[in-house]
Formats: C-alpha cells, structure tokens, sequence
C-alpha cells in the first residue's frame, strides 16, 4: 500500500505548498526528518510565491532565501495605524498641542489641493505653535520575530506625506528611530526640517526613506511627524500632513 511517505520530492513540494505557512512550519515540518526536509526547501516556497501572486521570473537571480522572501511578504502592512486621520486621534499619541492645537480637516481644505490617491479624504494639520504627533511600533506584535531581524534586517521604509496652505508659510520636520528592546537608538532618520514659504503651490509632496544594513536588535520603531505655521496666525494654517507608511520587506511592485 503506497501512503504519501511514498510520493516522490516534487510531488510532496506541490502537495504542501498548497497548505498555510503557519501549518507548514508548526506542524508538517515535526510529522518526520522527510517531511521537515521538504519543508524547508527552497522549491517549496518558491511555488508557494508562485501559487500567491509573489514571483516574477526576474526574481529568480536575486532571492536566496524563498521561505524569508514569502514570509516577509506575507506579512507586509502599513504598521502605522490611522495613517489618514478616519480614526481622529486614535493610536496616535500627542507630544507637542501648542497653538490652537492639532486638528483634522477634509480634503483638498481651505487653499489647499488634493492627494493623488484619491482614497485619501482627510488630513491632520497643525497650529502656530509646535504640534507634534508619534507613534511606537513594537516589531514581535507585528510578527517580526527576533531572529528574523537580527539575521535577515529586512528593508524598512518610511513613507509620509506633507502640504502647506496656498496662503501661509509653514515648517515641516520628521523623525523615525529603530530602537533596541531597551529604546536605545540604533539608527535614525531625521532630514533637515522642510520650510515652505508662502504662495506655494500647496501640492502634495512624499518623503521616502529605507534603512538598510541596521544594527541588530531592532525591536521598536518611533515614527514622529509634525511642524506649525512660520507666520503664526491663529487657526490652523501649519503644515499638513497623512498617509505615512512603515513597511518592512522587499520593495517589490507584484
């Protein structure tokens, strides 16, 4: 009687990557030594990013590590939470409210534009005072095991996007640190602040960044973003800002 210890490599490879990653690697891969073999080969997951929308033939060359390239995709989010103020301030904690404080407003807003990506309906905008908002992202909550950073330090990019009113002049700052698991920075990314002035075009603009080749022992990352008006009127005729990112793995358009 032929039982699937029978079946031959590609046939088992095909049979199980049609199961979840998580049943792979918590149960199949403890039934037997053929099984964990199996399941730890690169063709495996290679067909399972071939079954999920995740290969292109010019991937083939630049990936070593098929089961890393898959998992990370798998796992790929926005990791900043009410990135486009549709929760008010929800998940966002408030480090500086001077001036007449943070607020929300709808696009395009008084003398401003709209967003290129039109599911963009809302904005956070500052005051003439310091407003200032940040975010704590803890990477295990997220999935991002510890070995996996340390080992792999997948790529991870920090995307935000900043405007200023037609009519007033306004200042504009970003910072994200990766910290250890004791908040000590291991790297930074803090660009010289961006001051816009007056009778600007009021369009959209994004600040991209990837870090590359971190320190291991990444096991938080801060985002923080914000500015004021440089003409300090009172309302809210600061900086505007929405739709910031945090991804973490490969920079694929699949």
């Amino acid at each position: 009687m032929t039982t699937i210890g029978d079946l031959p490599e590609d046939v088992l490879v095909e049979l199980l990557s049609l199961l979840p990653a998580r049943e792979l690697i918590r149960s199949c891969r403890l039934v037997c030594s053929q099984w964990r073999y199996v399941v730890d080969l690169n063709t495996l997951w290679k067909r399972k990013c071939q079954r999920d929308g995740f290969y292109h033939q010019s991937l083939d060359r630049s990936i070593s590590d098929w089961k890393i390239f898959y998992m990370l995709l798998l796992l790929k989010k926005n990791l900043i939470k009410n990135p486009r103020a549709e929760e008010n301030f929800q998940h966002w904690t408030i480090d500086h409210n001077e001036g007449d404080k943070w607020k929300i407003e709808e696009l395009p807003g008084a003398h401003g534009s709209h967003m290129p990506d039109p599911k963009v309906q809302k904005y956070f905008v500052t005051s003439y005072g310091p407003c200032f908002k940040s975010q704590l992202i803890t990477l295990d909550k997220e999935g991002y095991w510890n070995q996996l950073m340390d080992e792999k330090r997948p790529e991870i990019t920090v995307k935000d996007w900043y405007a200023a009113r037609f009519d007033c002049g306004c200042r504009y700052e970003l910072t994200v640190r990766l910290l250890s698991k004791d908040y000590l920075v291991l790297e930074e990314f803090h660009p010289e602040p961006v001051v816009i002035e007056q009778w600007s075009d009021a369009q959209w603009r994004e600040i991209s960044h990837t870090f590359q080749n971190y320190p291991a022992g990444v096991r938080y990352i801060w985002f923080q973003h914000g500015g004021h008006d440089t003409q300090y009127w009172a309302g809210w005729y600061g900086i505007r800002v929405t739709n910031s990112s945090i991804t973490i793995g490969p920079q694929t358009s699949l």
